[in-house]
């Protein structure tokens, strides 16, 4: 059975790995989720494990750096980075390598790869109403940005962590021979980033204690991408059930 869920409500994606992300009104899905999502990153230079990258759970203050481009040029990818202080820097740069390192206190390098630089999967989602009902639980009005979601979903139901019912479905973005497919692969296990204030970098712990008090610390849902398209906000969002796949 095919059953609409909701509708898009809010998109985003992250040019620079934990740095500020970007709202979008539509956005080309690609194979590798969003085009121009986490294409960069801070590597730790004597890092020799799996996962060198620089994330804001080791720097919280790469929150409150803003990956834009400048006026005249064109693509996915950003040209400049804002520091907080209000400086802009090239990209590639090394000023802005320094100013990272001297930040951190040990040596960075700025990477960038094809295919993007993910945790667990290209594409992440999660519901308004989930964020809602973790902030009751935590105390405080929660932003939704603290969660780094590609797609927010506005459910039909309304119900906390619906996302999870929809595990080995595959969800439908409008309707069509050329609506996007993400099929729904697994829970997302939160870490302490979702503790940070998007606009401050400031802790609140009350925010990953109710995670994992409501739901084994997880929220929200990981996808991958089953047919590319164009995703906008205010698409409807069809669940294909894991049965009718």
């Amino acid at each position: 059975m095919i059953r609409e869920v909701g509708q898009v409500e809010a998109l985003y994606r992250y040019p620079v790995k934990s740095m500020a992300g970007e709202r979008l009104e539509a956005a080309t899905l690609g194979w590798y989720g969003l085009n121009g999502d986490r294409r960069l990153a801070f590597r730790r230079v004597d890092d020799r494990s799996g996962m060198p990258w620089l994330t804001a759970s080791k720097l919280p203050s790469l929150l409150l750096f803003s990956p834009h481009t400048q006026d005249g040029l064109n693509g996915d990818l950003p040209s400049h980075i804002r520091t907080p202080d209000g400086r802009d820097m090239p990209v590639f740069g090394e000023e802005l390598s320094q100013d990272i390192e001297r930040r951190y206190g040990a040596p960075v390098e700025m990477m960038q790869l094809r295919h993007g630089i993910f945790d667990e999967a290209s594409i992440s989602l999660i519901a308004s109403d989930t964020v809602r009902e973790i902030g009751r639980v935590a105390g405080r009005s929660l932003d939704v940005r603290r969660f780094r979601p590609n797609i927010v979903i506005r459910s039909r139901r309304s119900v906390p962590f619906e996302e999870d019912e929809w595990l080995g479905g595959v969800l439908s973005f409008g309707e069509g021979a050329d609506a996007p497919w993400i099929a729904v692969t697994m829970r997302d296990e939160r870490c302490s980033m979702v503790n940070l204030d998007p606009d401050s970098a400031s802790p609140l712990p009350a925010v990953m204690k109710a995670i994992v008090r409501m739901n084994q610390n997880n929220a929200g849902i990981y996808g991958a991408v089953a047919r590319v398209g164009r995703l906008a906000i205010g698409q409807s969002i069809y669940l294909r059930a894991a049965t009718e796949k």
